[in-house]
C-alpha cells in the first residue's frame, strides 16, 4: 500500500490519466494558389455540447440564411428556426487557402463573455473544431487565459479547397468521436482509409485519437456550369443540396448518378429570369427521336449578372441504356408477379398445397 504522502500525487496522476488531452492544432492542406481555386464553400460537421436549435447553430456561426443550414442537412425549406437541429449538423462555410493551409474565410466569430477562456470556446463552444492555440495565433492574444469580455475573436476552423486524387470534392471538417475507427468514417463518408490517412498525415489507422480533427473528402457531383458563371465554384456532396442563382435553383447531388440535378425554386423567390433550352425548361428530360439510348436534359449552368440577371442552361445527352445496350423500357421486369409466375415458385407452392392436405387428413383421422 502506498504511504499517505504518496496519494495525493498519485491522485493527480489519475486525473490527468483520465482528463481529455487538448487535440493538436489542425491544419489541412490547400495549396490551391489561383484566385478561383484558393476559395471554396466547406462543410464542418458540428456536434453541439448540448440540445439547441436551428437558430442558435446559425447565430454561433453566423450564416446568412436559415434556408443554407437547411439545405446542408438535407431539411425541407419549411422547417422553422425553432425546429432542434440535428446533432452532428452540418454547416457550411466559406474557406480560403493562405500559405499552404485552408481555414474559414472571416467567420465564425466568438464575443466573449464572463468566465471564458480560449480553451472553453475552442472544446466547449465549437466542441473541438478548433484549439485555442489557434484561436489565439489567429487573434495575437498571448495569454489564452486572459481575454477581455466582449473581445471580438475570429475562430479559424480548418478547411480545404484542393481536389482529391484529381476531382473536385467537398471537404468536411470532422471530429472524431470516442471508438471511432479510419474503417468506418471511410465507409461513412464514402471514402477510402488510404485517402484519410494521406489526407490527414497520419502514419497509421492506429494513430488515430478521441477528438482528432480530420479532414474528412466528399465526392461532389459533376456540373454543366460555365466557367464564367458566378457560381462556376458549386460544389454539391450527396445528401444535401443549395440553393443558387438568387435562390432562383435548387440543385442536389444524386448518388446513382452522380450529377448534378437542379430545378426552379417554386415561388420562393420573385422575378427570377426563365431558365429553358429552347422548349425544354430546365430539369426536364426528353428522349431521342433516332435512339432509345439516349435522353437530353435540360441542364443548369449556373447564372451571369453582368448586364442583367441571366440563368444559362445547356442540352445535355446521357445514356439510359444498360451495359447491354437494352433500354429501360425492353428491359425485364423483376416484379413480384413475374417470379411468382416461374416454375420453382410453382413447385414450391404444389408441394406446400400437398402437405397441407397430408395434415389435415391426419387431423381428421384424429
Amino acid at each position: 500500500m502506498a504511504p499517505p504522502c504518496f496519494l495525493p500525487a498519485l491522485l493527480l496522476v489519475t486525473l490527468a490519466a483520465l482528463s481529455p488531452t487538448p487535440a493538436a492544432a489542425a491544419r489541412f492542406a490547400c495549396n490551391a494558389t489561383a484566385p478561383r481555386a484558393s476559395t471554396c464553400q466547406a462543410l464542418v460537421s458540428y456536434s453541439p455540447p448540448n440540445a439547441t436549435t436551428l437558430a442558435a447553430v446559425r447565430a454561433l456561426f453566423q450564416l446568412r440564411s436559415h434556408r443554407a443550414l437547411l439545405a446542408s442537412n438535407n431539411l425541407p425549406l419549411s422547417t422553422p428556426t425553432t425546429a432542434p437541429a440535428p446533432s452532428p449538423v452540418r454547416v457550411r462555410l466559406p474557406c480560403l487557402c493562405s500559405g499552404g493551409a485552408g481555414a474559414t474565410f472571416q467567420r465564425p466569430t466568438y464575443k466573449v463573455r464572463a468566465g471564458d477562456t480560449l480553451d472553453a470556446v475552442a472544446r466547449g463552444a465549437f466542441a473541438g473544431l478548433v484549439t485555442y492555440r489557434d484561436i489565439a495565433a489567429a487573434n495575437n492574444v498571448s495569454d489564452p487565459n486572459r481575454v477581455a469580455v466582449g473581445q471580438e475573436l475570429w475562430v479559424p476552423l480548418p478547411c480545404s479547397c484542393d481536389p482529391v486524387g484529381g476531382e473536385p470534392v467537398v471537404h468536411l471538417t470532422y471530429v472524431a468521436p470516442a471508438g471511432s475507427s479510419v474503417a468506418g468514417i471511410a465507409e461513412e463518408y464514402g471514402t477510402t482509409e488510404e485517402t484519410l490517412l494521406a489526407l490527414n498525415r497520419m502514419p497509421d489507422a492506429k494513430s488515430l485519437l478521441a477528438g482528432q480533427v480530420l479532414d474528412v473528402p466528399l465526392r461532389a457531383c459533376s456540373s454543366a456550369i460555365s466557367s464564367s458563371a458566378i457560381d462556376r465554384n458549386l460544389r454539391v456532396p450527396n445528401a444535401s443540396y443549395i440553393l443558387t442563382a438568387n435562390n432562383c435553383i435548387m440543385c442536389g447531388c444524386s448518388s446513382t448518378t452522380w450529377q448534378l440535378d437542379c430545378q426552379p425554386t417554386q415561388g420562393l423567390t420573385p422575378s427570377c429570369p426563365a431558365a429553358k433550352c429552347g422548349d425544354l425548361f430546365l430539369g426536364n428530360t426528353s428522349t431521342s427521336a433516332t435512339s432509345t439510348c439516349e435522353s437530353t436534359t435540360c441542364s443548369y449552368a449556373g447564372y451571369t449578372n453582368s448586364t442583367s440577371f441571366t440563368i444559362l442552361a445547356n442540352l445535355t445527352t446521357s445514356s439510359v441504356c444498360n451495359a447491354a445496350g437494352v433500354s429501360p423500357a425492353a428491359q425485364p421486369s423483376h416484379s413480384s408477379a413475374s417470379r411468382l409466375g416461374s416454375p420453382v415458385r410453382w413447385s414450391e407452392l404444389i408441394v406446400g398445397l400437398h402437405i397441407a392436405l397430408l395434415c389435415l387428413g391426419f387431423l381428421r383421422r384424429d
